[in-house]
């Protein structure tokens, strides 16, 4: 099996945040990072070049394949945030969100602005829940 490429490691937080040149996104990821920080109690960490976690968790699937993974983070990505939840998403626990897209198991928000912070703040408890049996 292939190992994993994006793995945490020592690189600096808040060097990563302050090199994002749209200021919006800038301080929409910090805004991020202090609410992931605060609602998972762990600090940040780079995983990879790109990727802001929090926590740590090991999964197996029913293959055998398995691995370390972060509980929640987020990526500022050229077209938006993509705000990551390790436990698959319900759209009936993303009503009243606002505006956002979304995958299996994130989420992509052009603008903090655009989604209500309070069903953002449920949708990341409870991802933190749904991983905390693997932590």
């Amino acid at each position: 099996m292939s190992e994993l490429k994006t793995k945490p490691n020592k690189k600096s937080v808040k060097k990563f945040l302050n090199s994002i040149t749209d200021e919006n996104k800038k301080n929409a990821c910090r805004e991020l990072a202090k609410l992931m920080e605060e609602l998972s109690g762990d600090i940040p960490v780079m995983w990879g070049d790109s990727i802001v976690g929090f926590g740590k968790y090991h999964y197996v699937y029913k293959t055998g394949r398995e691995g370390d993974w972060f509980r929640i983070g987020f990526s500022p990505r050229k077209q938006n945030i993509a705000v990551y939840l390790m436990a698959c998403i319900e759209e009936k626990n993303l009503e009243g969100l606002g505006k956002y897209k979304n995958g299996k198991s994130c989420l992509y928000i052009k603008n903090l602005s655009d989604v209500n912070l309070n069903i953002l703040k449920k949708v990341l408890k409870r991802a933190l829940r749904l991983t905390e049996d693997y932590v």
